[in-house]
């Protein structure tokens, strides 16, 4: 792998491309590769991106390029899939991106690639775990999105109802990254307190309930978005760009990304699931078990249930 910081996107979707616009503006890596079935719209949108460098305080290389281009890269992101259809399942929808992806990994694999995958293509835990089976790479190695951009909402939220820097909540959404997802407030710090001794130390100002109505926001804020202007892009493509800075730059952050379990929380093996986990240049280093309280860890388990059968229903 050569010391350039490159960055291989495959899919120009609305998705890849809000990551792209994002790691433009930010100065992310030194190159990015843009890969897509529809090689005409990934050269358009090199072009486009390119036409605004000189507005940004960035000299990253922009183009459209081959699988072959895969061999030297830091990250490969997969943001390719298909949409929902109307009245398609989400099973359905499952089966045809499965598809996508069976006809992706081989060929990024084959051009000697070795470096991180991260995948963003939703049922993202779904997707990741397809992604580490078809490429037989370690686990460490292969990490969805998962719920970081559930927890960045999370934060957000809480630090408006707490009147806090969402900077100095640590508070976590694990899980599926969907409708099973749960936020363990046993877990949920204000600095160094737990948030469960803020609300019993203040009675009469925060109420458990409203923690829970925040929980369900966080969980329900992609479908308002989606009825509102048919998908979400710009949360998730900064999102990507937060995870890829932590594997570019070797930060080992701690970030709610969707990884392999292997034996925590009572023995789960292989499900791929939202939790947090310190990233660096390996990828995935440690997952940080949370000590969850037994009602949280039946909702643990009843995502790993969810995600094990829809896994199960297309290999």
């Amino acid at each position: 792998m050569s010391n350039q910081k490159k960055v291989v996107l495959i899919g120009t979707g609305m998705v890849g491309m809000s990551f792209a616009y994002a790691a433009l503006n930010q100065n992310l890596c030194d190159e990015l590769v843009l890969i897509d079935i529809n090689e005409k719209r990934s050269e358009g949108e090199a072009m486009d991106l390119n036409h605004g460098l000189a507005f940004s305080h960035s000299s990253i290389k922009i183009y459209n390029g081959t699988y072959q281009d895969c061999s030297d890269a830091s990250v490969v992101l997969i943001c390719a899939g298909v949409n929902q259809k109307p009245g398609e399942s989400r099973l359905e929808l499952l089966k045809r991106n499965a598809d996508v992806f069976k006809s992706i990994v081989p060929e990024v694999v084959q051009s000697g690639f070795d470096g991180i995958f991260v995948v963003a293509t939703n049922p993202v835990d779904i997707m990741t775990r397809l992604t580490y089976e078809l490429s037989g790479f370690n686990p460490s190695k292969v990490i969805g999105t998962g719920t970081t951009l559930d927890t960045a909402r999370l934060r957000y939220l809480l630090g408006e109802y707490f009147e806090v820097d969402p900077r100095n909540i640590h508070a976590y959404v694990i899980g599926e990254h969907g409708d099973s997802e749960f936020v363990p407030w046993s877990q949920a710090l204000l600095a160094a307190k737990p948030i469960m001794n803020v609300l019993e130390d203040n009675p009469q100002t925060y109420y458990l309930e409203e923690l829970d109505r925040i929980a369900v926001d966080v969980r329900d804020a992609a479908q308002k978005i989606i009825e509102a202007k048919g998908a979400t892009y710009y949360g998730i493509g900064m999102a990507i760009v937060r995870v890829i800075r932590a594997i570019l730059n070797n930060e080992n952050s701690v970030l709610t990304v969707s990884v392999r379990l292997r034996g925590e929380y009572g023995g789960k093996k292989d499900v791929f699931i939202g939790n947090p986990c310190i990233v660096n240049a390996g990828g995935a280093k440690r997952i940080l078990e949370l000590r969850l309280t037994d009602e949280e860890l039946k909702k643990l388990d009843n995502s790993c249930i969810i995600l094990n059968e829809n896994f199960k229903s297309i290999s």
